[in-house]
C-alpha cells in the first residue's frame, strides 16, 4: 500500500479503504485520495518539526483525523485570537468549521500522519504535493 493512487476511484464510485494504512504509508505533504461533488479526502504527512500552516477556509469545513503521531492544534476566529486548543493523538478527530483560522504542528521527532476531509472539495483532483513548500507554491 505504498502508492495511494491505487485507491483512486471515479468520483461517482464508492470508496472503501483502510485510512490508517493509507495515511501511514503516505510520504507526501498532501495527496488527494478521492474527490466528490460535496467532499474531498486527502492524506498528509507532516515532517518532524513541521506544520500544516496557518490558514483559513472561508467557505468549507475541514476535518483532520490523526492516524499516527500527536498534533498540537491551534485555532481562532481571527489571526489575533488563534490559541492552543490541545493535543490530538492517534485516532483523534479535529473539526475546523468554515471561517476558522487553524494550524496543526508536529512537535514530535517523527512524521505526523493525517487524513483530511474537506467539504466542499478544496484541491484539484490529482493533487500531490511532496512538500509544504511545493504546496505553498501551488496554492
Amino acid at each position: 500500500m505504498n502508492d495511494t493512487n491505487q485507491f483512486k476511484v471515479e468520483k461517482d464510485s464508492s470508496l472503501l479503504f483502510n485510512a490508517k494504512s493509507v495515511a501511514c504509508t503516505n510520504n507526501y505533504f498532501r495527496r488527494e485520495i478521492w474527490t466528490g461533488d460535496y467532499a474531498q479526502i486527502t492524506v498528509m504527512s507532516i515532517p518532524a518539526g513541521g506544520e500544516v500552516g496557518l490558514e483559513i477556509h472561508e467557505n468549507l469545513d475541514q476535518i483532520f483525523l490523526v492516524e499516527y503521531g500527536i498534533a498540537s492544534v491551534y485555532a481562532g476566529k481571527s489571526k489575533s485570537s488563534v490559541v492552543y486548543k490541545g493535543c490530538a493523538k492517534n485516532d483523534c478527530m479535529v473539526v475546523i468549521p468554515a471561517g476558522t483560522f487553524h494550524n496543526l504542528l508536529n512537535e514530535q521527532s517523527f512524521p505526523l500522519k493525517l487524513v483530511s476531509v474537506y467539504a466542499p472539495p478544496q484541491h484539484p483532483v490529482g493533487t500531490a504535493h511532496k512538500t509544504k513548500f511545493e504546496s505553498d507554491l501551488q496554492e
